[in-house]
């Protein structure tokens, strides 16, 4: 429990500062992403590739500015760690997109093997163009 919490602990500190190297090194190789609702991002995301390909290239994609996500609180029982965050930045559109977010993530082996994504989908529709499909 206490490795897993340092794990996702680490992670998100690289994403304050936004660098996402520390998060990216988390995943395993068979991770999956479900970003949850009913926004066009909205799916799971199979495999660490299909997650850097699929969402984060063409998230990122939406960006004029370096995204940070902090962590403001991380609790953790057993292979899963819950982290309540903010997310902040500027969109190419000029809007701000700060969400809020409920990561809950399953570990095994020290490295992230699920992550399921609760947020403000009624944002991501208002202020992301949808990803090419």
């Amino acid at each position: 429990t206490e490795e897993n919490k340092r794990i996702i602990t680490d992670a998100f500190d690289g994403l304050s500062r936004a660098d996402a190297a520390a998060f990216l090194d988390a995943m395993a190789d068979d991770f999956t992403w479900s970003v949850e609702g009913s926004s066009p991002w909205s799916r799971r995301y199979e495999g660490k590739a299909a997650v850097r390909d699929e969402l984060i290239g063409p998230l990122f994609a939406n960006f004029a500015t370096p995204y940070r996500n902090f962590a403001d609180e991380i609790i953790a029982e057993g292979d899963r760690v819950v982290v309540l965050a903010r997310g902040e930045v500027k969109t190419v559109r000029g809007d701000d997109y700060n969400n809020s977010y409920c990561f809950v993530i399953r570990m095994r082996g020290g490295k992230m093997v699920e992550l399921r994504e609760y947020l403000d989908t009624a944002l991501v529709d208002r202020v992301l163009a949808a990803p090419s499909q």
